[in-house]
């Protein structure tokens, strides 16, 4: 996000930026642990909106921006077992072929021709959207990055911010472990950390740590999914399938079969070491869906932080008694997808354009009302 906005300011005429990273180096947090995954299947308009025009982005990368992100739109499917969730996916779906979306309504046998090796058993329906995919969130980034760099925007990196300074209600620059930095704007990207750096401004932002895993897994013998003993129990595609009902999913990632889903009983904290003890449960839920993951073995894993809010949408805008202080966090695990979009809309509004996109339902100040619009299409 961070990288993006300074891009998209950039191309606006604001090149006097200074983006802060923690870490060694860029994409080392959340972005450098997730999936890769991208799609226009949401639930709500202002999510698929973003993934529209993010997803027409993504496809221009390399040409626009330079950089190759390794983009394979093999496609999203998502498998329904429940009645429940059959209703919710039929309005989405209306929703999203509304938008311009080429979303597919499936049979379970036309589920299983998409994925070879897919049981489909239980299964009610299942919905596809072609243009969806996964791309490299590290090139995406490092992307952004050096274009912004090479229009004149600084970037630190091995530097914490430590404080926020605020006067007279409006922000006058950040204190970090390099020293401070005057600026009339400052823009929390901080992710699974952005409440954290909020309250340095002495601001509440709803964002909530939760601890997400993912596995890789090889087949068995020193072989590949290729080889002929494996052959057609995996997709030979990129095809990233979702069980909607356990939140498992997967897809091939190069050699291998990358694949995970989410703990129910994961508590929030910033902890990202691998719980090995909660593989055999993946494993289960992914063996109903994928058989052949039973003889398969796990060649390493890794963990990574969803950055959650109360209705799992983005925070996108300015807060509300301290000028100048933008947030854009809180994606709920849909972040990389959305940083193109999420990233031009911020840099119009900073610039004093307008973005062209109603931000109600993400702004920061919608929770201190009782209504919101929350997604329902969270893996």
């Amino acid at each position: 996000m961070g990288a993006s906005v300074a891009y998209h300011l950039t191309r606006r005429g604001v090149t006097d930026i200074v983006l802060v990273e923690r870490e060694a180096q860029l994409a080392a947090g959340s972005t450098g642990r997730n999936a890769g995954g991208v799609r226009h299947q949401f639930s709500t308009e202002q999510n698929i909106r973003l993934s529209i025009e993010s997803i027409a982005a993504f496809e221009r990368f390399e040409t626009e921006i330079g950089a190759s992100i390794d983009l394979h739109q093999d496609g999203y499917l998502f498998l329904l077992s429940r009645e429940p969730d059959v209703e919710v996916f039929r309005a989405s779906v209306d929703l999203q072929r509304h938008l311009g979306v080429p979303v597919e309504w499936l049979t379970p046998g036309e589920a299983a021709r998409l994925a070879p090796g897919l049981s489909v058993d239980g299964v009610l329906a299942a919905t596809y959207c072609a243009r969806d995919g996964i791309a490299d969130p590290n090139g995406v980034t490092m992307g952004f990055a050096r274009a912004a760099r090479d229009a004149g925007a600084d970037i630190v990196r091995g530097c914490e911010v430590t404080g926020i300074d605020v006067m007279n209600g409006r922000v006058a620059g950040v204190r970090t472990t390099n020293g401070a930095v005057s600026a009339p704007i400052v823009v929390n990207a901080a992710g699974a950390w952005a409440g954290q750096v909020a309250w340095m401004a002495g601001i509440d932002v709803p964002v909530t740590p939760l601890r997400r895993h993912i596995f890789m897994a090889q087949p068995a013998r020193d072989t590949t999914w290729d080889d002929a003993p494996h052959r057609g129990k995996v997709p030979s595609t990129r095809i990233l399938v979702i069980d909607f009902a356990t939140s498992f999913y997967f897809h091939r990632e190069s050699g291998g079969l990358l694949f995970g889903m989410g703990d129910p009983a994961e508590q929030p904290g910033f902890d990202t070491t691998v719980r090995w003890d909660f593989l055999p449960e993946v494993v289960e839920a992914g063996v109903m869906r994928l058989p052949a993951l039973a003889d398969a073995a796990v060649s390493h894993a890794w963990a990574g932080l969803y950055e959650m809010t109360p209705d799992a949408m983005p925070i996108i805008g300015p807060a509300s008694g301290r000028d100048g202080l933008y947030t854009i966090a809180g994606f709920s695990g849909h972040g990389f997808q959305h940083s193109p979009a999420a990233g031009r809309v911020l840099a119009d509004l900073i610039a004093g354009r307008d973005p062209g996109f109603d931000l109600t339902p993400f702004a920061l100040g919608r929770f201190a009302g009782d209504r919101r619009t929350a997604e329902r299409h969270v893996v």
